[in-house]
């Protein structure tokens, strides 16, 4: 009876070892698939989203971190759907573009897409020149080329492999979050307002139209929605069946919502910290020095110093995926081969220009963030029109719900950037 027992005992026991071998190799499956999304998450935490963050946060207090919580949501969806097309063609957007488009369009995809790269690259570099003169005191001409010549180091270490760059961007990420949790324990601001205005939408007024749509454009933007799709191919090798790319689509789809997620986290906070911060003091916030200068009175050297870290972090991440998206871009449209040094000396210009003429920095940064918003719909229809194709997506074409949503956001994006129009020509804006 006792061996029994100890039989019976021992066959209780024996599943644990096995249980705990099946979540390890679940958890190593994942892992092996995480990278893509944060890369493009840097998108999401780019030098625009300061200056559009902070515009909000001082000006509107905590009325527009909703656009936060709902332009992070619709990025969530526009990534899942651009890595699906990735997996399920084996090819990038521009690239499904060029073969389903005629070379007209292709021609004018690629124009549209290139004015959006250099308004990216615009706020990208903007920002990584602010934080090493915010920091290090040096002069903004010389802290431009500075920013120039880190940003090919990072893009040159793409030749050992996606991976590399994986942790690059990751770890740059990581210090991003970082400094913003330093700044969000710092500010103490009123949760319950917080919480009112994640929930609740309102738009003050006509200045508030402005800011939530470069807050749109900072956070949902078109130049990742067509780099994802080519981040996905370097796991695409071994996705030969249906069921091995809906296994490659389940675990993007993961890499997704942890990545955007994290961006979400650090967009909601930049707004929560300047409505703490700068809207509870009375203070309207014009530059991104001013917000750096004010911190230190208000809060002290070590949030001032964990603001310019993580601009600085911003600025070379997100200069560096800008250069990769501009390569997908350049080759899938049209065929083109610039060189990438090339290209990006020719995007840094506007910026240089910006830093010569002595622009304010945070308008220029929010104006083109306001000109990525208009962009989003010329990339976001051609994923929709390819993705609903079966005879392009196979057992991946978009369900009808798929569809619907995918137009809902697009006519959101359309009407916003509608509304903005017509208060600009009445002189609301």
């Amino acid at each position: 009876m006792s061996e029994g027992l100890n039989l019976s005992r021992t066959s209780l026991t024996l599943p644990m070892p096995l249980i705990n071998e099946t979540w390890q190799v679940k958890a190593r499956s994942i892992l092996r698939f995480l990278g893509p999304a944060f890369i493009v998450s840097v998108a999401y935490i780019d030098p625009g989203n300061f200056a559009t963050n902070i515009s909000g946060g001082s000006v509107f207090n905590y009325s527009l971190i909703w656009v936060v919580l709902w332009s992070n949501l619709m990025a969530i969806f526009l990534q899942s759907m651009s890595a699906k097309l990735g997996i399920a063609t084996g090819h990038n957007l521009p690239e499904m573009c060029s073969k389903v488009f005629s070379r007209k369009t292709n021609w004018f995809f690629w124009i549209e897409a290139e004015l959006a790269a250099m308004a990216t690259d615009l706020a990208e570099f903007l920002g990584g020149t602010l934080g090493l003169y915010l920091l290090f005191g040096i002069p903004m001409i010389y802290a431009g080329f500075i920013i120039g010549a880190l940003t090919f180091l990072i893009v040159y270490m793409e030749k050992y492999g996606q991976r590399v760059i994986e942790w690059i961007i990751g770890t740059l990420v990581a210090v991003i979050t970082i400094a913003y949790t330093i700044e969000l324990f710092l500010a103490k601001p009123d949760w319950a307002q917080v919480g009112i205005h994640t929930l609740i939408p309102s738009l003050p007024n006509g200045a508030a139209v402005l800011i939530a749509v470069g807050m749109l454009g900072a956070t949902v933007m078109p130049h990742v929605i067509y780099l994802h799709s080519q981040l996905v191919q370097c796991r695409n090798q071994q996705d030969h069946t249906d069921e091995q790319k809906r296994k490659h689509l389940r675990m993007a789809r993961i890499d997704i919502t942890i990545a955007m997620n994290i961006a979400f986290i650090v967009n909601a906070a930049m707004v929560i910290v300047a409505a703490a911060v700068f809207f509870k003091n009375g203070m309207v916030v014009d530059t991104i020095e001013q917000a750096q200068k004010s911190l230190e009175p208000l809060l002290g050297t070590l949030s001032s110093g964990a603001f310019g870290v993580a601009l600085l972090a911003s600025g070379l991440s997100s200069s560096a995926v800008g250069t990769m998206a501009g390569q997908t871009i350049m080759k899938g449209f049209i065929g083109l081969s610039i060189p990438v040094n090339i290209r990006r000396l020719v995007t840094m210009a506007p910026a240089l220009i910006i830093i010569a003429l002595g622009v304010n920095p945070m308008n220029a940064l929010i104006m083109s963030q306001v000109a990525l918003s208009f962009a989003l719909p010329f990339a976001i229809i051609p994923m929709l029109l390819i993705t609903s194709r079966k005879d392009l997506m196979g057992s991946l074409v978009n369900i009808r719900s798929t569809k619907v949503a995918g137009w809902i956001i697009t006519s959101v994006i359309l009407g916003l950037n509608a509304v903005l129009v017509y208060l600009t020509f009445t002189g609301s804006v």
